[in-house]
């Protein structure tokens, strides 16, 4: 079988077709970035949130989990930053009237000289063959030290401006660069701007500063208020962890590329507690253990890599992220964060508690220091079903549509079918389903010849299909189909739950990771 990957558009209508997402209020012609997960989507979803959850609560005994309210005390953003920097620099473009966000114009910049020099690479190892020096190459072929260099001065530059929030610097750098509108084509720019990204709402009646009230732009300011809470009534000791799955709002004016940006979406968030002084340690051990999570799902270990931030964060004395390799470029996936302990020390600064922690090896009291892990669910489930999704060619020179989802993602994961609908093979059918329904997501089909019905389940990504024949009724076997290699093999009914269960459970992910 030979994959084709699909176009991005051909993912977001394949999306639709089959019930994973849908456009919001699609009937009153939608809301910009704004999405409703389908049937399939909100199953698919789900078992990526266990995924994560339950791999961080179930197989790390110094992380526990908790679900913070949506709506925290307006104090909390003062406290956090969120209220006076948390800011994007937008820039408009006078010609189509479309806003953008400076720094991804500069990032994309930077991109494309890294693609050229990779293009570069790739017609020289075309041309060459099997004598061609890869790593040779890149270290002395002019045009590609020539590429190479101009990422990396344009990176420096970039990483200036924006550390010291310098919009005239980041308007010359757009100008310099001679970046254009993608829509009009023209270099017409306005000056950068900043905005704030948070949503703003009101306390019951009440108007005006005193009742003012924000959408979290972010779930873990409810794991920093709550450290103490969890530490005493848990007896947790440091180091130890608070994971939390939850919606956050952020009003996007440049939001784009389907799920990847949203103005409501869902994170995933852990903050580990630890000593000050180790967490650099820590931070090191949680940036490869999440590369590891995210290699456990066999989407590619080259679709991966790591992205050292040049400009860290106030509050940050580390900071990396995982990027993976979206159908449009590169892109943060999950960011890993060494948070210091500037969170709980504005905390306390704010509320006048003290967030401290009695170390009883120590004998000292002090204020924990933090690494953040942070995955966007949404952006999560976007890799997942850009990777997957496939148009294959079989021997026989026929085609059919493929999500390889991981087996123990897919929203379906066994497809139960009667061969036909008569004969007592429906009645065989409902009773394997009966069989197979509490311990795996069981969808029963009898539409259409069994091929076609094949079709269908490779197009949502459902593992296994089990079809109920004539022999079934005489020998109580069945028939077990492989979505990835289209196998069939016979076995018997009392097999059927071993068999999908060691192939199904989300530990054969999280066993690869130790």
């Amino acid at each position: 079988m030979q994959g084709q990957e699909v176009q991005f558009k051909d993912i977001i209508s394949h999306c639709k077709e089959y019930g994973f997402i849908f456009p919001g209020s699609e009937i009153y012609d939608g809301l910009g970035a704004v999405y409703d997960y389908g049937p399939l989507g909100v199953e698919l979803k789900n078992r990526i949130k266990s995924y994560w959850y339950e791999w961080m609560t179930r197989t790390h005994e110094d992380i526990v989990g908790i679900d913070t309210a949506i709506f925290m005390h307006p104090e909390v953003w003062k406290a956090s930053g969120h209220v006076d920097a948390f800011n994007d620099p937008l820039i408009d473009n006078k010609d189509s009237k479309k806003r953008y966000r400076a720094d991804v114009l500069i990032e994309d910049q930077i991109e494309k000289y890294l693609e050229k020099a990779n293009k570069e690479v790739a017609k020289a190892a075309k041309r060459f063959g099997d004598n061609f020096d890869e790593k040779l190459y890149r270290e002395t072929n002019p045009r590609v030290l020539g590429y190479f260099d101009k990422a990396e001065a344009l990176r420096k530059r970039f990483a200036e401006a924006a550390g010291e929030n310098d919009m005239t610097a980041l308007k010359r750098i757009i100008e310099d660069e001679g970046i254009v509108c993608p829509v009009s084509g023209s270099r017409n720019w306005t000056e950068v701007r900043q905005f704030n990204l948070m949503f703003s709402t009101q306390l019951g009646s009440i108007a005006g500063d005193a009742g003012e009230l924000y959408l979290r732009p972010e779930t873990a300011q409810g794991i920093f208020v709550n450290f103490l809470n969890v530490a005493k009534s848990n007896r947790m000791k440091v180091p130890f962890g608070i994971a939390q799955v939850g919606k956050a709002f952020r009003n996007e004016i440049v939001a784009r590329q389907f799920i990847f940006r949203m103005r409501e979406f869902e994170q995933m968030e852990m903050q580990f507690f630890v000593r000050p002084g180790e967490e650099l340690k820590w931070y090191e051990f949680w940036k490869n253990r999440r590369m590891k999570w995210h290699q456990s799902l066999g989407l590619g270990d080259d679709n991966y890599r790591f992205h050292d931030h040049d400009k860290l964060a106030h509050y940050a004395n580390a900071a990396a992220d995982i990027e993976f390799k979206f159908p449009f470029g590169f892109k943060e996936l999950e960011g890993i964060h060494s948070r210091t302990d500037f969170d709980l020390k504005q905390h306390e600064a704010h509320s006048g508690k003290k967030l401290q922690y009695f170390d009883p090896e120590s004998q000292e009291k002090y204020v924990p220091y933090v690494i953040e892990t942070s995955i966007g669910l949404d952006r999560m489930f976007l890799a997942i079903i850009s990777n997957a999704l496939r148009e294959e060619t079989l021997p026989d020179d026929s085609k059919r549509t493929v999500m390889r989802i991981p087996f123990f993602l897919a929203p379906v994961q066994i497809a139960i079918f009667p061969l036909i609908k008569k004969d007592g093979l429906p009645e065989m059918a409902r009773e394997v389903q009966s069989l197979l329904r509490y311990d795996f997501a069981c969808q029963y089909d009898e539409k259409d010849a069994v091929g076609r019905r094949y079709r269908r389940q490779d197009a949502i990504g459902t593992p296994f299909c089990v079809t109920i024949d004539h022999e079934s009724l005489e020998a109580g076997t069945v028939t077990v189909r492989n979505r990835d290699t289209m196998e069939q093999i016979r076995l018997p009914l009392d097999a059927l739950s071993n068999y999908f269960g060691e192939r199904l459970s989300m530990s054969r992910g999280w066993k690869s990771i130790d």
